[in-house]
């Protein structure tokens, strides 16, 4: 989802007088005051700006007889622990590298440096990477922090296999990352005060796999009186692929982010199977697997969020549909031009959208309703077949489902709808492509965080300026609510019967203002196939 911080080498020199000495020890980070939580002692760093306490752990090391178990409160400890350096991320693969370690249940808190008038709003961040990658501390919230006056939360969660495991008569199957989530908002509830938050002002925010979490637990029996407001980014309940939208290669099929629980314990069951574990014996098995086996299989786990379960009784889609839901203000949308990463990406791992393949995709995804959908997103109109299947991608999959996820909820409770679309956003995933990438999946993260703690090279003053702005509408919802920010446009909230939504980009593009979204991801034309 972010690319990793690339390993920099400073180099530096003795300074030789005491004027030199010293205005480097005013400029260098300060320890700021020891924070008392309720497990223990903790110290982290003051920048001058905010202070920053990286590394705490929330919860007991999930290893050995508490893998595949639900999160254990965290141990008290003696001492000033060290919170100046993240914890470790949890198990994950990346670039066909392993990293991370079982116990990885960290998070770090950001929270302004200077004095505050009162309790502050507290935003608890929920990373995305499809449930398989990701962790929370490469997302540096300095910015919300300062700006926005608030405290921000950015917990790690199990992954994959070790997060969303099923099997027959496993208490909590399938939920243990979601558990985790879970317990670092009950973590908040008791140690927020220690840094000048308030546990009565909670905004829940993620992206991606973080918004798909989100939305679920919403709907969740064991978050109720955790959740006070929330904000999902490319990721609701509604959300679904068929087959080839998510990615264009044939291994991978029709996809929807939560699975009934005898699905899920169908996946744990055939991953035990590929592992050589005995019928009937599958959790001892699997217990026994040193980290190294069971990574073979952990990328069958991704949106493997099961409900059925104690924590999800009901699917949250038809949750969301029956308003099972809290009356809870959110902010809910996407970016523009989601699958065009997707695609560019898919196009390099060899599985490129071509002339000849499109119908045949179309088929795979939409059947006897293909030659309609070919009429309406015709080759001609586009610069390349890989554009085309992505604005198939990104309408079908992405904007309309969010659109309808917005309707949902405003039957219930107020929401405030967007769509990122600064056309010209940084390409944080770093991957080539034959046609404008805009602003795809994940593109608007630079523009809330320092991604793995810098901010983002290359964006101009107009784009900083958007920052700025969506970091005001995000804070100020935090604080009652409602986004407003003094000198920017109004954020009117969701019409139940309308389609505008506020689109988000660059003065040089337009700036902020309404957009038909309904009208500009042919949602129309969506609502009359039924795949």
């Amino acid at each position: 989802m972010a690319r990793r911080l690339l390993a920099v080498v400073a180099g530096g020199c003795l300074a030789m007088t005491a004027g030199v000495t010293q205005a480097a020890a005013q400029a260098a980070p300060t320890l700021p005051p020891i924070v008392q939580l309720d497990s223990g002692r903790i110290r982290g760093v003051d920048d001058g700006r905010v202070r920053t306490y990286s590394g705490i752990r929330f919860a007991q090391p999930p290893v050995e007889r508490l893998r595949w178990k639900e999160p254990v409160r965290v141990a008290p400890w003696r001492g000033v622990a060290d919170a100046t350096k993240p914890g470790r991320p949890c198990l994950q693969v990346e670039a066909g590298k392993q990293l991370g370690r079982e116990d990885c249940l960290f998070l770090d808190v950001t929270a302004p440096a200077k004095p505050s008038r009162g309790p502050r709003p507290v935003m608890v961040w929920l990373h995305g990477g499809g449930f398989l990658t990701g962790s929370g501390s490469i997302y540096n919230a300095r910015r919300l922090a300062d700006q926005g006056d608030v405290v921000v939360v950015t917990p790690n969660y199990r992954l994959g296999a070790f997060g969303y495991l099923s099997l027959p008569g496993l208490p909590g199957s399938g939920n243990f990352g979601l558990a985790d989530q879970v317990e670092a908002l009950r973590w908040v509830q008791r140690n927020a005060a220690a840094f000048g938050g308030d546990p009565d002002n909670v905004t829940l925010f993620g992206q991606s796999a973080g918004g798909i979490s989100t939305c679920a637990l919403l709907t969740s029996p064991a978050t109720r009186g955790l959740i006070d407001k929330a904000a999902m980014q490319s990721g609701t309940c509604m959300l679904d692929w068929p087959n080839g939208t998510y990615l264009p290669i044939p291994s991978v099929g029709a996809i929807q982010p939560y699975r009934s629980l005898k699905k899920s314990w169908d996946a744990g069951l055939a991953a035990a199977e590929q592992l050589g574990c005995v019928a009937g014996k599958e959790l001892d098995c699997l217990r026994a697997k040193p980290v190294s086996e069971l990574m073979k299989v952990t990328g069958s786990f991704g949106n493997n969020v099961a409900y059925g379960t104690p924590l999800l009784p009901l699917d949250p889609v038809r949750a969301l549909r029956e308003g099972r839901f809290p009356r809870v203000p959110m902010i809910s949308g996407a970016t523009k031009s989601e699958s065009n990463g997707f695609v560019a990406g898919a196009a390099q791992a060899g599985f490129p959208v071509t002339a000849e393949n499109y119908p045949q995709l179309m088929k795979g995804a939409f059947g006897e309703h293909a030659n309609a959908v070919l009429r309406e997103y015709p080759l001609t109109d586009f610069i390349s077949p890989g554009l085309a299947w992505a604005t198939v991608s990104s309408d079908r999959a992405w904007a309309c489902p969010t659109l309808e996820t917005g309707k949902a909820m405003t039957t219930r409770t107020t929401v405030y709808a967007y769509e990122f679309a600064d056309a010209k956003a940084p390409n944080i995933i770093g991957t080539p492509s034959e046609f404008p990438l805009g602003a795809q999946h994940a593109s608007d993260l630079p523009y809330l965080f320092d991604l793995d703690g810098r901010p983002e090279d290359g964006m101009t003053p107009e784009q900083w300026r958007l920052a700025e702005q969506m970091i005001g509408y995000w804070t100020s919802f935090a604080h009652t609510g409602r986004p407003k920010v003094a000198g920017a446009p109004i954020w009117p909230a969701f019409a139940p019967s309308g389609q505008t939504v506020l689109s988000l980009k660059p003065a040089g593009q337009g700036g902020i203002g309404p957009v038909d979204l309904s009208a500009e991801h042919r949602c129309g034309f969506w609502s009359g196939i039924a795949d």
